[in-house]
């Protein structure tokens, strides 16, 4: 896998590629239409003509079901892949958390953008942090992961009385949900919040000793058909190469592991020394991941590897240490759902 462009250099004007009209597939979540038009604004600030083409997903119209009963992540991009695929758009927008481990054949992940905050917020209008939770309160989440860890978390405080419920549905609508009185707490991506200027929300977020942080999150990925080397050239100045070598062993791990939503999986990678230049300039970095069983009938399972990565090849062999580490502990490979 080739590794790609620096973010940090300069472009000289004359070597830059001729402006190219390009359709951006997004779905139409306040969320995801800021970082389409966060993607949008990068590329006109670069001389190329953007439009959008929102679209509802699958992902988006199921909400009385959790995603590990009903396809997993790719529910979230399988209809911008169609657009793709019939060249309707040039490429779509994603978080990067929400995209499955193995693209189709024909497509690929051409650009990561510099990541957000990557940790999970703690958002509640009765408890600044789980200890303080009224006896027999309700948590919502969407993710196996969060509920194993917060379970986990909870467990150790004694607190058995509070319950952890799915909450499915956009940023909006699972805040809504809480306003409601529906929860007394919910966990969500502090990077979600912070993009949309609800920052303010957060009661603290949970650093990743507390929880992990699922792999990608609060990075952007743009996915484009393989063949389209001329959208791949228009995207390159936008990809950020410490960003992308960290999610690359991030999601190395949940591949070694078939990881997807069906799997209480958690991955984060960091820079440990020196921060990293461009890309073959070799920097420290470290793998944490954490397993668990999806029915909680097992302590969580950590994982912690570090090493040398100057490419994305060797971030993605990192990441694959970590997923063995938690293998000899007795983490299982997951089979596919679909």
């Amino acid at each position: 896998m080739s590794a790609p462009a620096s973010s940090a250099c300069a472009e000289p004007a004359a070597t830059r590629p001729a402006p190219l009209p390009l359709i951006i597939a997004t779905r139409e979540s306040r969320l995801a239409l800021w970082q389409a038009e966060h993607v949008r604004a990068r590329l006109q600030q670069r001389g190329h003509p953007v439009q959008l083409l929102g679209m509802t997903t699958r992902g988006d119209q199921i909400l009385d079901r959790a995603l590990s009963q009903v396809g997993g992540k790719g529910l979230f991009v399988k209809e911008l892949e169609v657009a793709l695929e019939q060249g309707r758009a040039d490429l779509a927008v994603h978080s990067l958390k929400d995209v499955p481990m193995e693209l189709p054949a024909g497509f690929a992940l051409a650009c990561v953008l510099e990541r957000e905050d990557p940790r999970d917020a703690w958002v509640s209008a009765v408890a600044g942090e789980p200890a303080a939770l009224p006896t027999g309160a309700v948590v919502g989440t969407s993710s196996l992961r969060r509920m194993a860890q917060l379970r986990a978390w909870l467990d150790r405080l004694g607190r058995d009385d509070v319950r952890i419920e799915p909450l499915r549905g956009n940023l909006d609508t699972r805040l809504r949900k809480l306003d409601e009185g529906q929860f007394h707490a919910i966990v969500l991506a502090a990077a979600g919040l912070r993009r949309l200027g609800l920052g303010e929300r957060i009661r603290r977020v949970f650093e990743p000793h507390e929880m992990l942080p699922a792999a990608g999150q609060g990075a952007l990925g743009i996915e484009i058909r393989a063949e389209r080397t001329d959208v791949a050239l228009a995207l390159a100045p936008l990809a950020h190469w410490a960003t992308w070598a960290a999610v690359a062993a991030e999601r190395a791990v949940s591949r070694a592991l078939g990881g997807s939503c069906t799997v209480p999986l958690a991955a984060h990678a960091t820079w440990v020394g020196p921060a990293p230049g461009e890309a073959g300039q070799p920097a420290g970095m470290r793998v944490q991941a954490v397993w668990a069983e999806a029915d909680g009938s097992a302590a969580l399972l950590h994982a912690q590897v570090e090493g040398m990565v100057a490419d994305l090849v060797a971030a993605e062999r990192l990441g694959q240490q970590a997923a063995h580490a938690l293998i000899a502990q007795g983490a299982r490979v997951a089979r596919p759902t679909v």
